[in-house]
């Protein structure tokens, strides 16, 4: 008998080195599998026949029959095609239902061959004892398998990381599917330089028991003791089903750690850009914004840009580029984006065409102040929805040269609406800001004579002019989110202009999606509102953004304060509080009063800004926009002085909500 079995491993050995990678790749597996079934028969056959003496035509009748069926049925489903180093239970559970598969091909077989006499019952009986025996023996070669390769990776992992740095102390905060995802990925990648310790769930059930190998430590309210006793370097929230505002206090939480804080995405977000590479982001300022998601009119939409040709200009811009994101979603025509910086266009343009690359985006090199220019593009493509987003925005570059901020601002958009009008565009959507209301600096008077283009232009022309209002997006270009950025990556300080200062905020694809939902609404004349919720102090955001980055602020970051800039308020003005607001069918979308503006009054107004910029003469560019743009305020300090009082009713709103 041993002698049989002798030959029966020197001849698999032989088989083994023989056999094509490309047919069997876990060649050793299908190796183990046959010693497995072997074995198997052995003990089988010693406990059945009380160790008589076996013949080869027993082992054969019983073993070798179960095994050709086994490995027929396994070569049928690919079972040898399964990387089990990577595998999990759900490969796992489809081998098992492959072996009842193969058994019960089996227990056919034997019942064929005892119908022709080939084999007695007592073989058949027999070799189900074979199955169970065998099957349990290879489930246990896989599952050795997968260890082994992760024994393996830890100790290659312990050896790089020896070599360069140690690993990471990591807390995860979830005991839930996000986090088993996030476990099993740092066993699996050798690669990875996070130490789990544990997990943070306030589900008082979990707390104390262990999950895929890690203890739930405690809950929220447990998670600043636990960093600090545990020496945890990295926080990772992985609850992607959480509320914003749950998401938000978890944050805060955090916040109060010394940790570096990553999240994985919500389940909008994900649902949103379903193609993100990057599971676990590092948390962001947005992330403790009380914003809810934003619900659209898809339908509405559709029939706004699906099937039409569309014009976004300053498409390359944060703004700008977000709204060619979204307007590709719903299937216009063709997506014409103009703008004159070419490095953001061509970014742009590389992004759609690899995403939608049955539909790709045209991408024009124009100035708005090239009224030629503008003419010959819309002669050519004959838009019917224009989203006008190009606009010199920074507030104290625009105070330095006040001529540009007319010349692109105001020129730019009267152009745009001429052509529009002239090739008569179905609708034409303007991008305003919140500092157009009582504007104290050149680039929200600039922005505000904008709108009362717009408004002017709608009793000129067949085409629906509209503006959308809204205050500060976080992220964009000349925001000072990058900047507080950069400047806490170079160790400090921050540097925030005033420690009252309150702004508006909100990210830029919620702009965007809120624009274009307005545009839904549009019937011409109106300027619309967008919600921006509550207001943020600028130094409240700071300080989040150093706990976020993990450090201390006014401890490891110094945060300093330098002075109001030119033509900066110390907040801007609510939004809400704009007489004859009324609220549009969406939540977040509001519309002013229209106010009716004569194109004889524009004309005169845009005859002296023209002569002020041709004179080149900033005072006088000033002194005119005073003239055209009655709410306009150039004395900045003055009426932050004179406005103490709403500031402090606003200052202290926003002390209680945070």
């Amino acid at each position: 008998m041993y002698r049989v079995f002798y030959k029966c491993i020197v001849q698999i050995i032989k088989t083994v080195n023989c056999m094509n990678r490309l047919y069997i790749r876990n060649r050793y597996i299908f190796m183990l599998d046959v010693v497995s079934i072997i074995c198997a028969s052995m003990i089988t056959h010693l406990a059945v026949f009380s160790g008589e003496h076996l013949s080869a035509y027993t082992l054969f009748m019983t073993g070798g029959v179960y095994a050709l069926c086994t490995f027929f049925v396994f070569f049928l489903t690919n079972v040898y095609r399964v990387a089990w180093s990577y595998s999990g239970t759900r490969e796992l559970a489809h081998f098992f239902a492959i072996n009842i598969a193969s058994i019960l091909f089996t227990y056919i077989v034997f019942e064929a061959m005892r119908l022709f006499g080939i084999a007695p019952v007592l073989f058949r009986r027999t070799v189900f004892v074979i199955a169970i025996i065998s099957v349990l023996a290879m489930a246990v070669v896989r599952l050795m398998t997968k260890e082994y390769r992760r024994y393996v990776s830890n100790r290659h992992c312990v050896y790089k990381e020896t070599s360069k740095s140690a690993q990471y102390r990591v807390l995860v905060i979830g005991a839930g599917d996000a986090a088993r995802t996030i476990i099993n990925n740092s066993y699996e990648n050798m690669s990875s330089s996070y130490d789990i310790v544990g997990l943070i769930d306030d589900d008082a059930n979990k707390i104390g028991k262990v999950f895929w190998g890690k203890k739930v430590l405690g809950s929220r309210l447990d998670i600043v003791r636990i960093c600090k006793q545990m020496e945890i370097d990295k926080i990772i929230l992985a609850i992607p089903s959480a509320y914003y505002e749950e998401r938000k206090q978890i944050l805060e939480i955090c916040t109060h750690t010394k940790c570096d804080i990553k999240t994985i995405p919500t389940l909008s977000e994900i649902l949103d850009s379903p193609d993100k590479k990057n599971v676990i982001r590092d948390a962001s300022i947005d992330d403790l914004l009380d914003r809810d998601p934003i619900v659209l009119d898809n339908n509405g939409i559709t029939e706004l840009v699906g099937g039409k040709v569309v014009m976004v200009t300053g498409g390359g811009g944060s703004i700008g580029s977000e709204l060619c994101r979204q307007i590709m979603r719903f299937s216009p025509r063709t997506l014409v984006i103009v703008d004159i910086y070419e490095n953001n266009a061509y970014d742009i343009q590389m992004e759609l065409n690899e995403k939608y690359p049955d539909n790709k985006p045209v991408v024009l090199i124009a100035s708005v102040r090239d009224e030629k220019r503008i003419n010959e593009i819309f002669d050519v493509y004959r838009p019917q929805v224009v989203f006008h987003a190009a606009a010199h925005k920074h507030v104290p570059l625009m105070e330095t040269s006040p001529v540009e901020a007319i010349k692109n601002n105001v020129f730019g958009t009267y152009n745009l609406a001429r052509a529009a009008d002239k090739y008569n565009v179905d609708k034409f959507v303007m991008i305003s800001t919140d500092k157009a209301v009582n504007p104290t600096n050149v680039m929200g008077a600039s922005k505000r004579f904008c709108e009362m283009i717009i408004q002017c232009m709608e009793n000129e022309s067949k085409t629906d002019f509209v503006a959308v209002r809204f205050g500060n997006v976080l992220g964009s270009n000349g925001s000072v989110i990058p900047l507080f950025k950069r400047q806490i990556e170079n160790g400090g300080p921050v540097r925030v202009t005033h420690e009252n200062v309150i702004r508006y905020f909100m990210t830029i694809p919620e702009a965007a999606q809120l624009v274009i939902q307005a545009a839904c609404y549009a019937k011409g004349g109106e300027i619309f509102i967008l919600d921006m919720g509550k207001p943020v102090r600028i130094y409240d955001l700071a300080q989040n953004l150093i706990r976020l980055s993990g450090y201390i602020p006014n401890v490891d970051i110094k945060i300093e304060i330098t002075g109001l800039r030119p033509g900066e308020k110390l907040y801007e003005e609510l939004l809400m509080a704009e007489e004859g607001l009324t609220q549009t069918e969406h939540e977040k979308i509001f519309v002013g009063r229209p106010e009716f503006i004569g194109i004889d009054e524009i004309k005169k107004g845009l005859e002296a800004l023209g002569e002020a910029i041709d004179d080149g003469d900033s005072e006088k560019v000033r002194t005119v926009l005073e003239s055209v743009v009655p709410t306009y305020i150039r004395d900045n300090v003055s009426f932050n002085k004179n406005c103490k009082k709403q500031y402090n009713k606003i200052y202290t709103s926003v002390k209680e909500k945070n």
